[in-house]
């Protein structure tokens, strides 16, 4: 099993600019994805449209390939990356782990959780999910929800809290219901990810920005997988603020 591991980067960012090169305790946060990545996948590029971010990513001994300005989600870049990566390459890739940018808590545990959807041959694209347990997850409008099946084959996902329960305050939705949030990391199988890229974007997908509702709304499986291990998304100074307090206990720095 070959899998290539790619980390879409953007420096432009309406809530936190230039976000991979932000410093955590002395390392960008590319780098500490990339070094976290690597940990589990012996084949990693950073993918971006921006000088700064490949120059920082070569400066740490990182692999980075250049792609287009003009891709609008992080999935076609992804494709970009891998059909470049791959026209250079004797190895021949099997699968693709489209990893988060932006989350330099990242678990390698959760890339082999994610790896393990595609023992089953039927497996076409899967992503990770975790239970939530804090009351506070349901209120933040940062985090993204899913539903799926007793197959564990994704529903819907959305930015609103999914499902509803009646007649019960929101406060106390946990007491009734095991909600799941979305942690953002995809595998693909290669076809299946050159598919997804050329589809057209949907309504559902535009409606919620959330670019995985196009692969379901044109009848695509979304394999979920859940995990234990949660990650905290870089998306406000705040989250940066946080990750950096974590980093600095974790490292005493």
């Amino acid at each position: 099993m070959n899998i290539l591991g790619v980390i879409p980067a953007r420096y432009g960012s309406t809530r936190l600019e230039g976000k991979p090169l932000v410093d955590i305790c002395g390392k960008t946060m590319i780098e500490r994805v990339y070094e976290q990545t690597s940990k589990i996948l012996d084949h990693v590029v950073v993918a971006t449209d921006d000088e700064r971010i490949s120059a920082a990513v070569k400066a740490f001994g990182g692999n980075v390939v250049m792609t287009s300005k003009a891709h609008t989600t992080g999935t076609n870049r992804c494709l970009e990356a891998f059909e470049k990566t791959q026209a250079t390459s004797d190895i021949q890739f099997d699968f693709v782990i489209n990893v988060q940018g932006d989350e330099p808590l990242l678990e390698p545990g959760q890339i082999k959780s994610l790896i393990t959807c595609f023992e089953d041959p039927t497996t076409e694209l899967a992503t990770l999910v975790m239970p939530v347990t804090n009351e506070g997850d349901l209120f933040n409008e940062s985090e993204v929800f899913v539903v799926f099946d007793k197959n564990n084959k994704a529903l819907y996902f959305s930015r609103s809290v999914i499902p509803h329960v009646r007649d019960v305050h929101k406060t106390k939705w946990l007491q009734h219901h095991t909600f799941f949030k979305h942690l953002g990391m995809y595998g693909f199988r290669v076809d299946s990810l050159r598919e997804f890229a050329n589809l057209e974007q949907t309504k559902l997908e535009k409606i919620e920005s959330l670019e995985q509702n196009r692969w379901l709304e044109n009848g695509g499986i979304i394999k979920i997988e859940i995990t234990q291990h949660d990650t905290i998304p870089v998306d406000t100074i705040d989250d940066l603020e946080k990750v950096r307090r974590i980093v600095a206990q974790m490292e005493n720095c």
